[in-house]
């Protein structure tokens, strides 16, 4: 019987996703399993979705049903209950559908790659608030690294871009930008944060994977950043998600 995979999200055109999949399962000789962008103008549109694709197996989930999607779920791994976000969806027994973050787990270890852990006293500023960023909270909290959330909510739990200065910048030299920001194809836009204040001494890590150097990652790296994008992160947390979907 074959197998069907598949991402939601309302705007799917930058994805990866079903490209990292089929050459996976071409790479494992997997003629029966499938996997497809379904862009949802709404997350409402679910349930059609999936009365239309019995044959789903599993499902990715983006901006900006990450949060969204709950509701529609009957179960939350302890991953998903940690970070108050969904990216996998596990269909379980009887048609159970259980949700997973395997983002956070994906960002940590390609952190851990990126960023001096070790003897790091700064802190991080997280660009954006949204189910992205929550998973990088976990992960940060996990590393024991202090961090402030920003947003352009001036009555949000952080700190505004307007916030941001010299002094904070000094002090949190880790910035990851969870916005879509710079995604493409609208590629000129980038957070805005006070780049004349970035230094060699600043990290930068832009979860967006697509353009590979990001407006906010050109900036910093012409000022001797030094800069990560998202695509690590995505094969860390597609992986994750395939192990999940075959338990």
């Amino acid at each position: 019987m074959n197998r069907e995979f598949g991402l939601i999200g309302r705007t799917l055109t930058h994805s990866f996703s079903p490209t990292y999949f089929q050459r996976k399962f071409e790479h494992l000789g997997l003629d029966d399993c499938t996997y497809d962008a379904f862009e949802l103008a709404d997350i409402q549109q679910l349930p059609a979705l999936l009365a239309a694709h019995p044959q789903l197996r599993g499902l990715n989930v983006t901006i900006p049903y990450k949060e969204q999607i709950i509701p529609y779920l009957d179960e939350l791994a302890p991953s998903a209950g940690r970070v108050g976000a969904v990216n996998t969806v596990q269909f379980g027994p009887e048609g159970r559908l259980i949700g997973h973050n395997t983002d956070y787990a994906g960002f940590r270890d390609s952190l851990r790659r990126f960023y001096p852990l070790r003897g790091a006293a700064a802190g991080a500023l997280v660009l954006g608030t949204g189910g992205a960023a929550k998973a990088v909270e976990v992960a940060l909290r996990e590393l024991d690294i202090r961090y402030w959330l920003v947003s352009r909510d001036p009555l949000s739990r952080g700190l505004t871009y307007a916030d941001l200065t010299p002094r904070l910048l000094a002090e949190h030299t880790l910035i990851i930008n969870t916005t879509p920001l710079g995604t493409y194809p609208q590629v000129e836009s980038y957070p805005d944060i006070p780049y004349a204040l970035l230094t060699p001494q600043h990290y930068l890590f832009d979860l967006v994977y697509n353009p590979r150097e990001t407006e906010f990652l050109r900036r910093g790296r012409e000022l001797g950043t030094h800069t990560q994008n998202g695509f690590e992160m995505l094969c860390l947390q597609a992986e994750a998600a395939w192990v999940i979907w075959n338990q």
